[in-house]
């Protein structure tokens, strides 16, 4: 007996996942912006997020521009592998309506969230932990840690890596250009932590488990992930300048908090459902 056949639909273009259409936008973006700040240097002015703006209520509209835009490539490089990984996850967890709907939620707030601390706070020893309200943020980490705050309540247990290598080299870097400055060591030093960067990168990809040790892969449950990846962040920035946006970040991250919770509390048996599939 002839078994009936279905004809299973081709994947296009237009298939991809919402996390994937996020890449491509904000690389898009980003690359556009690189190129064009160079004839248009004053574009920051307009698309970065600059707190001390925010507050006078000018500006608003960079809450949503400076969540697509990036520092440098290495900055893009980084948020995008994050996204990947964490986006394409989540997006199966709670569907495409409401990750993309609490993403742009998350970046939002993470950069209202920095934006007030630093307007208020960002003063004397308090500029050190809440940032200069005058200096520009940009980037998608601020939506990417509301993510991270999400599954460290939907699946707390559940194990990720988190690549400590790159991270390492900047907070040597940021603390050799404070010791280090006008030595001409810093140059040479700054060559070869580039350079580790690089090599860091590709063994994330490696097959091979030795060769991807280089990049200090630490496993951790979500719980404790995003603390491990703003406390020390956040002690270390009082005595040396991080180009990294620790309150953006814990913004976003107390809206992941609350989405999970809200979403633990309104669905019980399917967050029974997560526990056993992946804690």
């Amino acid at each position: 007996m002839n078994q009936p056949y279905r004809i299973q639909p081709r994947k296009n273009f237009f298939n991809l996942s919402l996390t994937v259409w996020l890449i491509i936008i904000n690389s898009v973006v980003s690359l556009a912006f690189f190129i064009a700040n160079i004839f248009y240097p004053d574009l920051f002015n307009y698309l970065a997020l600059t707190p001390a703006m925010i507050i006078q209520g000018q500006n608003l509209w960079t809450l949503v521009t400076s969540m697509f835009l990036h520092g440098s490539l290495a900055h893009l490089f980084f948020n995008m592998i994050s996204l990947f990984f964490v986006g394409n996850f989540i997006e199966k967890i709670i569907g495409k309506k409401r990750f993309i709907r609490f993403y742009l939620i998350a970046g939002i707030f993470a950069g209202l969230f920095f934006s007030i601390v630093s307007g208020f706070f960002g003063f004397g020893i308090g500029e050190k932990i809440f940032g200069n309200p005058s200096v520009f943020g940009v980037g998608a980490s601020g939506a990417i840690f509301g993510l991270l705050g999400l599954l460290a309540v939907l699946i707390p247990k559940k194990k990720i890596y988190l690549i400590l290598g790159p991270l390492v080299a900047i907070l040597i870097q940021s603390a050799a250009e404070l010791f280090l400055a006008g030595n001409p060591i810093l140059s040479a030093l700054s060559f070869v932590l580039n350079i580790y960067i690089l090599v860091s990168i590709f063994t994330i990809f490696s097959f091979n488990s030795k060769m991807r040790i280089i990049s200090l892969p630490v496993e951790l449950p979500f719980w404790l992930l995003p603390v491990v990846a703003i406390v020390p962040l956040v002690i270390f920035g009082i005595f040396v300048d991080l180009p990294i946006g620790n309150m953006a970040h814990l913004g976003g991250l107390i809206a992941g908090l609350i989405y999970g919770f809200y979403l633990r509390k309104k669905y019980k048996n399917k967050m029974k459902y997560l526990g056993k599939v992946f804690n």
